[in-house]
C-alpha cells in the first residue's frame, strides 16, 4: 500500500505593493514637494525603513508594520495587523499617527521660501532637493538609535539598530523573508545581560552606553515620563538634560532634540555639517580645540545657522545634509565607505 501524506504549504505574507492590492491602501493628499520618501527615510533620521519593493518603503512605526509609497500628489500607506498581517485599510487614527510622524501640518513650501530668501546657497541646493522634512520620532527609539550612531555610517547604524530590535524587541510579523520587531522598551535594554549580548551583536563600546543609559533613565530619572516631558522643556534645558546620559554628547543630544523632542531649532553638527559650514558658508569657529568640532564650536555653529535660517534651522540643515549625502552616494564605493556621521563630542 502506498501511503501519501499531503500538507498544505504555509503561505507567508508578502510586502504589499499599491498595484497588487489597491483596496488595502489609504491615501493622504501630500505633494512630493512636501515630502520625498526616498530623501527622508534614507537620510539617517530613522534607521528602520527599507525599500523592499521599488519606491515602496516598509518599516515599523508605533509597533505596527507599514508600507508607504507615493505619487506626485498623494502619500499612500498600508498597515499589517497581528501575527498574520490581516487585511484592512489604515484607520483614521492610524492615518493621524502617520501625519504626525511626518509632521505634515508644517508647510515645507513656506519654510523653503523663507530659507531661500535668507540664503542664496540654500536656494541653489533646494531646487534639486525638494521634500526634505523632519520626522517626529519616538524619544526612546531616537535616543538609542543615535547612541549607536557615534563614529558610524548609516549602513552600519541601520544594521546595529536592526540587531538591537531583533534581540530585545517584541516580534511583530514576518513578510516574505523579513521578520519585523518593535523597538525594545527601557526595561528590556536595562537588563544585566544586555551589554554582553550587544557586544556579541557588534555594537562595540556603544553596548555599554545603551545599557547604562536605559538604567540611568529608569533608576535616576524615574523612567519614560522624564524623557517625554523634555518635549515641553526649553531647548537648552532639554539638551543639557540629555547630555547627562552615558554616551550622549552634544551632537547626539541635538539629534534627539530635533527629531524626537519638538526642537526644530536644534542643529546637530557632525563632520558633514562642519564641512558644509566651512566650504559653502566660509564659516570658521572663533576658538579652535584640535582638528574636529568641540562642544563650544558646535554651539557656535548652531547659533550661526539659527541666526541665518530662523526657528526651523534644524530642518534647513537636514536639507543640506541630505543633499551632501546624495552627492557622496555618487562616489565610488571605496570612498563612500570611509564616510561616517562623524565623531561624537
Amino acid at each position: 500500500r502506498i501511503s501519501c501524506s499531503w500538507t498544505r504549504p504555509s503561505v507567508s505574507m508578502g510586502h504589499r505593493t499599491l498595484s497588487s492590492v489597491p483596496a488595502l491602501w489609504a491615501s493622504i493628499p501630500c505633494p512630493r514637494s512636501e515630502l520625498r520618501l526616498d530623501l527622508v527615510l534614507a537620510s539617517g533620521q530613522s534607521f528602520r525603513w527599507k525599500e523592499q519593493n521599488p519606491a515602496h518603503w516598509s518599516g515599523v512605526l508605533a509597533d505596527q508594520v507599514w508600507t508607504l509609497t507615493q505619487t506626485e500628489e498623494q502619500l499612500y500607506c498600508t498597515v499589517y495587523r497581528g501575527e498574520k498581517g490581516q487585511a484592512g485599510r489604515p484607520t483614521p487614527g492610524e492615518l493621524k499617527a502617520l501625519r504626525q510622524y511626518f509632521q505634515l501640518d508644517v508647510s515645507l513650501a513656506q519654510l523653503y521660501r523663507h530659507w531661500s530668501s535668507k540664503d542664496p546657497h540654500f536656494q541653489k541646493v533646494a531646487q534639486k532637493f525638494q521634500g526634505v522634512r523632519l520626522l517626529q520620532q519616538d524619544p526612546i527609539e531616537c535616543l538609542f538609535s543615535f547612541i549607536c550612531s557615534s563614529n558610524n555610517n548609516i549602513a552600519r547604524i541601520t544594521g546595529m539598530v536592526e540587531r538591537l530590535c531583533q534581540a530585545f524587541g517584541p516580534r511583530l510579523i514576518q513578510l516574505d523573508d523579513v521578520t519585523y520587531h518593535g523597538f525594545p522598551s527601557l526595561q528590556a535594554l536595562a537588563g544585566p545581560e544586555v551589554e554582553a549580548k550587544l557586544r556579541k551583536l557588534g555594537l562595540g563600546y556603544r553596548a555599554r552606553y545603551v545599557n547604562a543609559s536605559a538604567r540611568a533613565i529608569l533608576e535616576e530619572q524615574g523612567g519614560l515620563p522624564w524623557l517625554q516631558q523634555l518635549r515641553k522643556a526649553p531647548y537648552e534645558e532639554a539638551h543639557k538634560a540629555l547630555c547627562t546620559l552615558p554616551g550622549v554628547g552634544t551632537k547626539v543630544a541635538d539629534c534627539i532634540c530635533l527629531m524626537a523632542l519638538d526642537k526644530p531649532q536644534a542643529v546637530p553638527v557632525d563632520v558633514h555639517v562642519w564641512q558644509i559650514a566651512q566650504r559653502d558658508y566660509s564659516w570658521h569657529p572663533t576658538t579652535t580645540q584640535g582638528k574636529g568640532p568641540s562642544p563650544q564650536a558646535n554651539k557656535e555653529l548652531g547659533n550661526f545657522f539659527r541666526n541665518l535660517w530662523g526657528p526651523y534651522a534644524g530642518w534647513a540643515q537636514a536639507v543640506l545634509f541630505s543633499a551632501d549625502l546624495r552627492q557622496h552616494h555618487q562616489e565610488p564605493p571605496a570612498k563612500r565607505r570611509k564616510r561616517s556621521t562623524g565623531p561624537e563630542v
